[in-house]
Order: C-alpha cells, then sequence, then structure tokens
C-alpha cells in the first residue's frame, strides 16, 4: 500500500503540475516503461517458483542478470520507436525505457524473498522502492523540471532501490542449497521459464496499459490528459490487492490446494473490486478539487476506470495461477481481447467516454472466459490428483 500510495501521488501531482497540455506524455511514457518492464514481473514469478523447487540462490541471481541485459538491449531498440510513436521527446522515452534493467534487478531480488518466504523483508523493500522511485521524481516536478527530467529522477530512484534491495536479500545469507536434487535444479533454470511467464504477463500489462497508449493517437492533448489522469482509479483499483496474490500463488502452485486457492483469490478481488468501484463514485466529486478544474469533465467517469481496474485485477489473479502451473498457453485468450480492444479503440472510438466503455467491456469478457477457464482446470486437476498411484 505505501508503494501503491506513492504510485497514486507523483500521477496525481504530476498531472497538477505538467497540466492538461503535459501530463499526457508523462503518463504515457510512465505505461510504456511499465510494457518493457514485463520481463521483471514474470521474472518475479519464476525466481520464487524455482526457489521452491530447489534452485539456488546464485544460479537465480545468474538469470535475473541475463534478462536484466536482455530488456537493456530492447528497450534501447524501442526508444526511436516509442519517440515517434508517441509524439514524445527522445530523452524523456529514454529515460522511461532505460529504468527497465533496473526494474528486472529488483524484481528478481523480490522473488528470492517471496520465494523464501521472507515476507517481512520483501515488506520493507517493497514499500521502499515505492518511495524511492517517486521521491526523486517529485523533487524535480516541484521544481520546475518537465517530464523528461522526473522520469530520470524516477530511474536514478529505482536503481537505487535495486541496490537496496539486494542488501536486504543478503542478510541474512540464504541457505545454502547442495543436494544433488536441488543443484540438478539449479542448472536446469534458464530464460525460457521467464519468456513463457513475460508473454502471460505482457499480455495482461499490454491490455492495462493499451489505452493509455492509443490516447495518444485519437484524442488531442487535453483530452488525453484527462483520460490519463482518469485512469489513476483503474490503477488504485487494479493494485490495491496484490497482496492477494503474493500471498496465494505458493499454493495456487500445488495441484491439491490449487482450485481452493485460486477460488479464494477470486473472491477476494471481486470484494476489494467491488469496494473500489463504490468508493470511485462516492470521492468524484472531490476529484476536480485535487487535480485542477481542468480534471472536472471526467469526474462522472471515475467510477467506469474503476471498474476497469477491478477487473483487470481479477484478471490477474487467474493468470497468476497459470503462471504457477506453468499453464501460460492460456494468454492467447487476452492477447485476443487486447487486439479487439484497440481495433475498437482506433476505429470507432473518438471520446474519453467511448474509450472508457471499450477497455471495461473488452476487459469484462476477457476476464470472466479466462476465469472459466482457469477455475474448471483447477477442478479437473484437484479431482484427478487423489487417483495417481502413489509414489
Amino acid at each position: 500500500m505505501t508503494a501503491n500510495v506513492a504510485g497514486y501521488l507523483l500521477q496525481l501531482l504530476a498531472g497538477r503540475w505538467l497540466g492538461v497540455t503535459g501530463y499526457s506524455e508523462f503518463a504515457s511514457l510512465l505505461a510504456a516503461q511499465l510494457l518493457c518492464a514485463v520481463p521483471a514481473l514474470a521474472l518475479q514469478n519464476v525466481v520464487a517458483r524455482e526457489l521452491v523447487r530447489g534452485a539456488g540462490v546464485p544460479t537465480l541471481r545468474g538469470l535475473q542478470w541475463r534478462c536484466a541485459v536482455i530488456v537493456a538491449v530492447v528497450a534501447a531498440v524501442l526508444v526511436p520507436l516509442v519517440t515517434v510513436t508517441l509524439n514524445v521527446g527522445v530523452l524523456a522515452s529514454a529515460a522511461a525505457l532505460g529504468a527497465a534493467p533496473f526494474l528486472v534487478l529488483l524484481s528478481g531480488e523480490q522473488g528470492i524473498l517471496q520465494g523464501g518466504k521472507r515476507f517481512r523483508a520483501l515488506a520493507v523493500v517493497l514499500g521502499a522502492a515505492g518511495i524511492a522511485r517517486v521521491t526523486p521524481a517529485l523533487v524535480v516536478l516541484a521544481l520546475g523540471g518537465g517530464a523528461a527530467l522526473a522520469l530520470w529522477a524516477a530511474a536514478f530512484g529505482i536503481a537505487t532501490a535495486a541496490l537496496f534491495a539486494r542488501t536486504i536479500t543478503g542478510l541474512p545469507r540464504a541457505r545454502a542449497r547442495t543436494a544433488t536434487g536441488a543443484n540438478a535444479v539449479a542448472t536446469a533454470v534458464g530464460v525460457l521459464p521467464v519468456l513463457r511467464a513475460a508473454q502471460v504477463q505482457a499480455a495482461l500489462m499490454a491490455l492495462s496499459s493499451a489505452d493509455l497508449i492509443v490516447v495518444r493517437i485519437v484524442l488531442d492533448e487535453v483530452d488525453a490528459s484527462r483520460y490519463a489522469l482518469g485512469t489513476i482509479a483503474a490503477k488504485i483499483a487494479f493494485w490495491l490487492p496484490q497482496a492477494v496474490g503474493v500471498v496465494l500463488y505458493p499454493r495456487m502452485a500445488q495441484p491439491t490446494h490449487s482450485a481452493r486457492a485460486i477460488q479464494a483469490a477470486l473472491a477476494v478481488l471481486s470484494g476489494i473490486g467491488i469496494v473500489a468501484v463504490l468508493g470511485a463514485a462516492l470521492a468524484a466529486p472531490i476529484a476536480p478539487l485535487l487535480a485542477g478544474e481542468d480534471y472536472a469533465p471526467i469526474q462522472g467517469l471515475l467510477w467506469l476506470f474503476a471498474l476497469h481496474g477491478a477487473l483487470l485485477a481479477v484478471l490477474q489473479g487467474a493468470m497468476l495461477s497459470a503462471i504457477a502451473v506453468d499453464r501460460t498457453a492460456l494468454a492467447v485468450v487476452t492477447w485476443v481481447g487486447l487486439a479487439v480492444e484497440v481495433t475498437v479503440m482506433v476505429v470507432f472510438a473518438r471520446s474519453v467516454p467511448a474509450l472508457i466503455t471499450t477497455a471495461v467491456s473488452v476487459a469484462a469478457s476477457t476476464t470472466l472466459l479466462v476465469a472459466v477457464i482457469v477455475l474448471r482446470a483447477a477442478d479437473d486437476t484437484t479431482r484427478a490428483e487423489p487417483s495417481r498411484p502413489a509414489g
């Protein structure tokens, strides 16, 4: 929650200080950064899973460095493409994408803590990382700096957080794993499992961020900034219940407990989503007071933005279970949903209400379909488990 509140504060104050003419560039580049950092989210899940299975910490750190190098190369290639597509400054684009390798290193250390069930230390790292990322950017914005300088400051904060996380995971030292079986697992850990998990995370992150990129193409600067600020409500509903997945992820990976864990996760996520939507509806009248009167036209739509985020949170819970059991082909449903969303937005949507309505409709359909598939698959696995011969 500390990290989330820090992130929301950055978005809110950036929207106020950069104004409706400058905020959409900042928000769109943050969305692009999130997409480029998808391997970081996948890496944390894979590292946690493989650590539980017996992989050694040194081997997993080698994996995270390989992933960081790959992400750095991809980010460098994407800088000119993002600059042209979003019509933003090259320095701002480089700052946003340049932070991605540090996010990979940070997530790798978080995966070690999660897999080792060191949740107190993980909480410290998550909170500290949120503060370290936001504080330098807010200082730059408060001093009158633009989007590019703020993004560079945020990148510096992320790099500092990665170094801090490495220090935390080294204290106390992870237990050495010398058993033959553990070493065999350790040598089998490579980039491929991360890539499989990454395409699941990529589908989800693309679906949650594509609208912010499309609005830069189909709306004018003012309406694009208004839409971008409205997505703060979506981000709150999406990121707030992340602890549900962190806690239940190990149970999802166990066939005998998978169905119950998935049912529990989806139920809790749905409940939190309902609260988030109601909260957005009740808090809508004060939104212009916080962000400025320029954003008053979207206050009646904030509950829709929150609903979008809540639906994606449920979808993320379902997709996490797919990663836990390495059933990542399910991501194709989300990729289809993304294609439908972008196509409809680009061809038909030309206003803020039309864009957010499209996003909500696609998210609802995709989430329902994925949830049904995941629950049925988990239930089938649970029923089949007792019939397996002993040994």
